[in-house]
């Protein structure tokens, strides 16, 4: 008996502000469609078990573990990945800051990390440091000992504030 590859399905998802109909097995994860049928490949793949924080990207401006959510789920909504963090004017000052403080060193959990940061700094302008260490402990880096992070986002919100 010849057996059939599995039907793919195709949807419109909205990723960085542009949509794209995209068609993928309907098992495939969020993270693997970005990565691999999109060629987004600044969401990274980490743990594959939604403990590192590696592939967060932002759905409606919530942080979203791209790792454990199926692709079918996102029609129609809106999926931002680091690739779509910068503006007409440069770099997210999230960016700039996370540069200028070297507070990435290998940089494979910083485009989680960037993410997180923005949607915590969208819905709190003013966060101080316990509520960024807060915001942040679901994004784990094995190189920075998370200072350097911690003071790139403060500064962040500083020039976000001041525009």
């Amino acid at each position: 008996m010849k057996k059939t590859a599995p039907a793919k399905v195709t949807l419109p998802l909205r990723v960085n502000g542009e949509t794209q109909e995209v068609s993928f097995l309907p098992h495939r994860t969020l993270l693997e469609v970005l990565r691999e049928d999109m060629g987004l490949t600044g969401t990274k793949h980490g743990c594959e078990l939604g403990e590192c924080g590696t592939c967060t990207v932002l759905v409606d401006g919530e942080p979203v573990l791209s790792c454990l959510a199926l692709a079918l789920e996102f029609e129609g909504r809106e999926i931002t990945t680091v690739e779509g963090l910068a503006g007409p004017q440069g770099p997210h000052p999230l960016q700039r800051r996370f540069a200028e403080l070297n507070a990435a060193q290998c940089g494979y959990c910083t485009p989680g990390f960037l993410l997180a940061a923005k949607s915590l700094l969208d819905r709190e302008p003013a966060a101080d440091r316990e509520t960024i260490r807060k915001e942040l402990s679901g994004n784990l880096c094995r190189c920075t000992g998370y200072l350097k992070i911690f003071e790139a986002v403060e500064l962040a919100a500083e020039d976000l504030r001041r525009g």
